[in-house]
């Protein structure tokens, strides 16, 4: 990264206003492994009011200077996603995030965002670890997550994919980050 640091605020999507930003999002080529790649502008919407009204996931907006820059999503793996394919421990939370695909890509973005969205999830004394399982196919995503301080436990099976269970503490992502 240059010298600059990257700041990033974050506020809830709003379902109906921000729909046809991230449909644009993830519907994009770049975004094949968000599975929406033939959603429509309403499945959009459907989905992220699902979000809104489900008290064990949520989505939220990354803003950098007030622009929504990206998209992260945090759920209780105890009841979504994950529910019964690993042993939940208290303090456990899941998280996804997706930065759109851009014309002018800009180095050390994509670390920076994961890196915010890490220290969002930190910010809540309650969270101890935080659990991921993106598709064993996306070596980018297991790239920056190893970056953070993810571990991988094993390859699980989803209905929608093969994924690489990982896991980062507190103690895990404040080493790598300050490293």
């Amino acid at each position: 990264m240059t010298g600059t640091t990257m700041t990033f605020t974050f506020r809830p999507v709003d379902p109906l206003t921000d729909a046809e930003l991230l449909h644009s999002w993830v519907t994009h080529p770049k975004a094949a492994f968000w599975m929406m790649q033939d959603a429509r502008l309403e499945d959009v919407e459907r989905t992220y009011m699902e979000i809104a009204a489900d008290e064990h996931h949520h989505a939220l907006l990354g803003l950098r200077d007030g622009t929504p820059s990206f998209l992260m999503e945090a759920y209780d793996p105890a009841h979504r996603e994950l529910a019964g394919l690993y042993e939940a421990r208290p303090g456990d939370v899941g998280m996804h995030f997706l930065t759109p695909a851009t014309d002018t890509p800009e180095h050390g973005f994509t670390r920076a965002v994961i890196t915010a969205v890490m220290a969002r999830l930190f910010e809540d004394p309650a969270v101890r670890r935080v659990v991921v399982e993106p598709d064993v196919r996306n070596t980018a995503v297991h790239a920056l997550n190893a970056a953070v301080g993810f571990v991988p436990e094993r390859e699980i099976d989803k209905p929608e994919k093969r994924a690489l269970l990982s896991f980062c503490t507190r103690e895990q992502f404040e080493k790598a980050v300050t490293a």
